[in-house]
């Protein structure tokens, strides 16, 4: 079938079932442009959760499909692609958590989004990459011990900021964490006149060299504000799909051709094709492990 006629089918079968399509900013170009709403994982699920939708779709990875289903108990959440997971949430898991915490009893733990909903349903609030810092403010000033899970580097990111000092987990983005500043250098001298902008997940040095870090979104919004013309964007490449459509006047280049994330490439036009139709992949997280999940989400909330 060609794209067209499978678009053309998905279409057809959204009306039919009442079903609503989720693309994150790092999936393949083609979902982007077929889905109803694409953005961050969490602004996702919470969009998702607002519609009378009975069948999400979520086009990503497990953690952001549990994280739909946390907040939608009662819709019917589905994953094109069930092998689709994430390296950094694979990094943490609720039996470690449960040492860690047995061991510093007195730590409130700070989950980012990139987790399982075992692992958020063991923390106190969970962040992302837009109110991380927001959030770790707010802990801090009140005295309290932070323990920042999984992703070392917003948390060395963070410390670095605000002067802090807090326990990391050491996880990370591969992606992510594999940039260097001999990269950034090379492509500032073959590119003078373009700035760089880089996400949160990099490590600390690569982020000291970048005129702007953040979150996915914000990354967009910036590039779009901008009276710039030419970026070099250090995040994954599925980004450029949505800041070359939101600005066609503008030049982006991605700071190296590794930046590709597999987990998220995985999904293909095909998959969420045959999800659709067939209604497969379904996720499902007990009650009893959604409900704590939620109060850690429902916690970000309340302080973001």
């Amino acid at each position: 079938m060609t794209k067209e006629e499978m678009y053309a089918d998905i279409r057809k079968w959204k009306e039919e079932k009442n079903a609503i399509i989720l693309a994150h900013y790092y999936q393949n170009d083609d979902i982007q442009e077929i889905a109803d709403y694409v953005g961050d994982s969490l602004a996702l699920a919470q969009k998702a959760a607002k519609t009378d939708a009975k069948i999400i779709v979520f086009c990503g990875v497990h953690f952001m499909a549990e994280t739909a289903k946390i907040l939608s108990p009662d819709k019917k959440v589905l994953l094109p692609n069930i092998n689709a997971g994430c390296v950094m949430a694979d990094m943490i898991t609720a039996e470690r958590l449960k040492a860690y915490k047995e061991k510093n009893p007195d730590t409130t733990i700070m989950v980012y989004v990139n987790s399982t909903a075992e692992v958020k349903a063991l923390s106190d609030v969970c962040v992302t990459s837009s109110n991380a810092l927001k959030i770790i403010d707010h802990y801090q000033k009140e005295g309290k011990k932070i323990l920042y899970c999984p992703d070392q580097n917003l948390g060395k990111y963070a410390m670095k900021l605000k002067g802090y000092k807090f326990d990391v987990w050491p996880g990370f983005c591969r992606i992510h964490h594999n940039l260097d500043c001999g990269m950034v250098e090379r492509m500032k001298e073959k590119y003078p006149n373009a700035s760089f902008v880089a996400h949160p997940e990099c490590q600390l040095e690569v982020l000291e060299m970048a005129d702007y870090v953040g979150s996915t979104k914000q990354l967009i919004e910036y590039v779009t504000a901008s009276d710039k013309k030419e970026f070099i964007v250090g995040t994954e490449q599925g980004v450029l799909y949505e800041m070359k459509k939101r600005n066609p006047d503008k030049t982006f280049i991605p700071l190296s051709k590794t930046l590709l994330c597999g987990q998220m490439k995985m999904t293909t036009l095909k998959h969420l094709y045959e999800c659709l139709k067939n209604e497969t992949n379904e996720i499902f997280v007990e009650e009893n492990i959604r409900i704590k999940a939620k109060n850690c989400l429902d916690k970000m909330l309340e302080l973001s």
